[in-house]
């Protein structure tokens, strides 16, 4: 942890304000014509999502604080529970699957590095790799005379999950994924 002057805030920063963990989401510098500068920050607490929009004049320092992050590697589901392993220590760790989020859980496999955030030992978030390969098992035909319309098709991934393809690609494919937006990037290597 150190000490920073408000003014030097931007987004991104880390800061420990009312015992608790804050993003800054936005901040803008305020110089009015009658009194003090000033920063307007957006704040988002990292632990339950709440957002608070807090200033600070320029004499006033704030805490920022400085994440660690390692590499954790995902071994296996136990019921609401997933179970990562630290890569340097092998050491495990089990993460609620609301921590990790629904829409993320789907992508993990097993042995996927993830980079974990811990402050103080304590996870604060986790970050999946951009894009996973997944193997199409079921692929729809497709629709002859389509081609007014998107040239992509429904399929279903061997994770449940239901993506769209290019027209030529048939069960059995592999793809590659962006986890961010569940999209079809392209074909995999």
């Amino acid at each position: 942890m150190s000490k920073i002057n408000a003014v030097s805030i931007k987004p991104g920063f880390i800061l420990q304000h009312d015992g608790g963990l804050w993003v800054a989401v936005k901040v803008v510098h305020v110089k009015p014509g009658k009194g003090g500068a000033f920063a307007q920050c957006e704040l988002k607490n990292i632990e339950d999502g709440r957002k608070l929009n807090e200033r600070w004049r320029t004499s006033d320092t704030v805490e920022q604080i400085h994440l660690d992050q390692k590499d954790y590697s995902f071994l296996y589901e136990q019921g609401d529970m997933l179970v990562f392993m630290d890569q340097e220590n092998y050491e495990q760790i089990e993460l609620a699957k609301d921590f990790v989020g629904d829409d993320q859980v789907r992508f993990l496999q097993d042995g996927m590095v993830v980079k974990l955030q811990l402050f103080e030992e304590r996870p604060i978030s986790i970050t999946l790799p951009d894009h996973v390969v997944l193997t199409i098992v079921e692929a729809d035909a497709v629709v002859k005379n389509q081609t007014a319309s998107s040239s992509y098709k429904p399929a279903k991934a061997d994770n449940g999950m239901r993506i769209l393809i290019p027209p030529y690609m048939e069960a059995g494919e592999r793809v590659l994924v962006a986890t961010e937006t569940g999209e079809y990037v392209r074909r995999a290597d």
